[in-house]
């Protein structure tokens, strides 16, 4: 077991086998949209970071995960337990989020879903491989289960942001606000965040943020 993390107000502990906590994540608990009193599902949850993320952010929340692997799933249903939050995790694939969950039961769905396409040659791990769930499949996961008007946030790669854009408008899913970040203003962005709206109207709302700004 690596040692615990803080998350806000909130311990949060992972396995040595489970996906590490990274600034991906936190990025993404950041920038999603939240209401108050909102209905949340966190595709492909492992551990449950994002769910104590979005949590200390609005503890109104209601937070529900999915998560394919058992003894993650399993570690994320303690750590809501051990700090004494209520939420539902379930143990199933996203492909077949149907059998799952009823369609349209959430206001935020949110991913940090696997980034390398297969064949394309990277290695990320087998947690970050599209081996069995593909960037297509979350967001037809996600247009499933937000409602008309709901949004759906999620971190990825800018290499990849055309196949994002368009998977995202494939499923439903109008790209609304896209914030692009980097380590230094010299440096290419390293990550990119995305929020769509289900069923939403065009027009998307373009941001940068460089993590160490320049000193003046």
């Amino acid at each position: 077991m690596r040692a615990p993390e803080q998350l806000g107000p909130y311990t949060y502990r992972q396995s040595d086998t489970c996906f590490p906590l990274g600034r991906d994540t936190l990025l993404l608990g950041e920038f999603a949209t939240l209401r108050r009193g909102g209905r949340v599902c966190d595709l492909g949850c492992g551990a449950g970071a994002l769910p104590l993320l979005l949590l200390g952010r609005e503890p109104s929340l209601s937070v529900t995960g999915i998560e394919q692997n058992p003894a993650d799933a399993q570690l994320a249903r303690q750590n809501l337990g051990e700090n004494g939050l209520a939420g539902a995790i379930h143990t199933g694939d996203l492909r077949q989020v149907r059998t799952l969950l009823p369609a349209g039961a959430f206001d935020l769905t949110i991913s940090n879903p696997p980034y390398f396409a297969r064949g394309s040659g990277t290695s990320g791990g087998p947690a970050r491989m599209e081996e069995q769930c593909t960037l297509l499949d979350v967001c037809a996961a996600a247009a499933y289960l937000t409602k008309n008007g709901g949004r759906f946030a999620l971190v990825h790669r800018p290499e990849r942001l055309c196949d994002l854009l368009e998977a995202l408008r494939a499923c439903g899913l109008e790209p609304k606000r896209l914030r692009l970040v980097q380590h230094r203003p010299d440096a290419s962005p390293f990550a990119v965040l995305a929020e769509a709206v289900r069923q939403g109207r065009p027009g998307l709302a373009v941001e940068c943020r460089t993590l160490h700004p320049a000193r003046s």
